[in-house]
């Protein structure tokens, strides 16, 4: 996003400290690509994948002109016109400051200066500029979510410039796209890829950096299934193609001209392209814009869980031979899976037959089906694979993807650096669990995240209300020939499993 205000439009722009990249050249891996003989490289196949190489090569587009000549009439800029209310108090004077008629007076009441007489104070105007790309001749185009938000009035300018209002028709913060209508009934647009890129694809993007208007830069698919952390549904296609501020909602394409995604980030230490964009892939899009043009918002199914991902720690704890699938933390009360018998601890390891992967593609796949619908979840209870058939609510709109002390070391709780009392004993801590009240930093239980304040509600599946239930747990799992053991924790308003080791000394 580019802004005549420098603080109006910052967000999406992921700030990040400078990278350091370290590339090797490998001399023998340049000999195989130059074909070089079978008998000098070592490599029997060194003489084919020369050939395969300069098949591909032929094969690949001499220039993008055709591609940019075809597409490029369907890219737009979008220009959004923001309120901005001034926090700054106004400066105050005297009556005999500046005397009526004087001429720093008419020079000040010229130039605006505040709590001069009847001049305007507080409300401001910014105006940004983002880009978008129609996607049908009757004037329905796509761009963010947060290029638009905060708009009171937006315009767009085509290719051949120009300008007309649009109305928004429905935004979706989530995935950050927003769906927008232009009055007409001719306009030129583009198609979504049916089919995923592949890493090392060629791409094109066309946008309106920092206002220029119909910029092209190329480059290659770099990585696929990014988690950058925007929201609980990332999976971004990573691009090297530059992209910078005003980028955001524009288009990238393949080479056969169709889009593959919708710029919405990139990772900067200064705010321009460093050569790592990231795109909403083009199948979520579709799926997004279908409904906000269909219902003008977004539902999504929901079954009411707080998950974590399955680490390597919390699969041994748990006996499980991969680090897949979801760990239940909490199953919210008169959820759609508390209702189906879903309860901490359970591992969700499928939906509908398909593999989950890990806690985000839980959240990606149940959010993928309609509310009301049944789903069926391959659920790994207490050692135990089951079958349970739940039905999906919706997502609730305000849901964000969110005394007995013992400090002897030779304690198990001790020696992970953790002082416990009963919850009911501290004050604040609830009746239930045993709540933290200090925490060795440089102990294993600080290494994994607990602090002060903490309620322990578990451990290793049972329940505990005192310390002495705790240190007995913890014996119990090291008798056991356990090297970690699951604790159930609450910690502010959510709740969580960490996996600690009990078999340290």
């Amino acid at each position: 996003m580019q802004a005549t205000n420098p603080a109006a439009m910052t967000r999406k722009i992921l700030s990040a400290r400078r990278l350091v990249l370290l590339a090797s050249v490998a001399g023998l891996g340049v000999a195989v690509l130059l074909g070089g003989p079978s008998a000098q490289t070592g490599f029997p196949f060194a003489s084919t994948a020369s050939a395969q190489v300069s098949a591909e090569h032929a094969a690949r587009p001499t220039g993008f002109a055709d591609i940019v000549e075809h597409v490029k009439p369907a890219v737009i800029g979008v220009r959004v016109k923001s309120e901005v209310v001034s926090q700054r108090e106004p400066m105050q004077f005297n009556d005999n400051d500046f005397p009526p008629g004087s001429s720093l007076e008419q020079f000040l009441r010229r130039f605006g200066l505040p709590n001069m007489p009847n001049m305007p104070r507080g409300r401001q105007f910014s105006t940004a500029q983002g880009s978008g790309f129609f996607i049908s001749a009757d004037g329905y185009a796509v761009t963010n979510n947060h290029v638009v938000e905060h708009g009171k009035s937006i315009e767009i300018e085509t290719d051949d410039g120009k300008t007309y209002s649009a109305k928004v028709i429905g935004t979706d913060p989530k995935t950050d796209l927003a769906l927008l209508k232009i009055d007409g009934n001719d306009f030129p647009y583009v198609k979504f890829a049916d089919k995923p890129p592949r890493i090392g694809d060629w791409v094109i993007a066309v946008g309106n950096p920092f206002g220029l208007g119909g910029t092209v830069t190329a480059g290659i698919v770099s990585a696929r299934g990014r988690d950058i952390g925007a929201n609980p549904y990332d999976d971004f296609i990573q691009i090297d193609a530059p992209v910078n501020r005003g980028n955001s909602g524009g288009p990238t394409f393949d080479v056969d001209g169709n889009v593959i995604g919708v710029n919405t980030a990139i990772f900067s230490p200064n705010g321009g392209s460093i050569g790592i964009g990231f795109a909403i892939p083009s199948e979520t899009v579709k799926t997004v814009v279908a409904q906000l043009r269909d219902h003008g918002s977004v539902t999504r199914g929901w079954i009411g869980v707080q998950i974590q991902p399955v680490t390597a720690e919390v699969a041994d704890s748990l006996g499980l031979k991969k680090a897949e699938g979801a760990l239940v933390a909490e199953a919210q009360a008169d959820s759609p899976a508390a209702k189906a018998g879903i309860a901490s601890g359970d591992v969700i390891t499928s939906v509908n037959g398909e593999a989950v992967k890990d806690a985000r593609d839980l959240a990606k796949k149940i959010g993928a089906i309609a509310p009301g619908a049944t789903a069926k979840l391959s659920v790994l209870h207490k050692g135990s694979e089951k079958t349970v058939s739940v039905t999906l609510g919706d997502y609730p709109k305000d849901q964000q993807a969110r005394g007995e002390n013992d400090t002897s070391s030779g304690s198990p709780e001790g020696r992970l650096g953790l002082t416990l009392a009963p919850a009911g004993s501290v004050a604040g801590s609830g009746g239930k669990g045993v709540v933290v009240t200090s925490v060795d930093a440089d102990g294993p239980a600080a290494e994994r995240g607990l602090k002060t304040g903490d309620v322990i509600l578990e451990v290793a599946g049972k329940a505990v209300s005192t310390p002495a239930e705790v240190r007995a747990a913890l014996n119990e799992a090291r008798s056991g020939g356990k090297h970690t053991v699951l604790l159930r924790v609450k910690s502010g308003d959510a709740t969580k499993f960490v996996a600690v080791p009990v078999g340290r000394a």
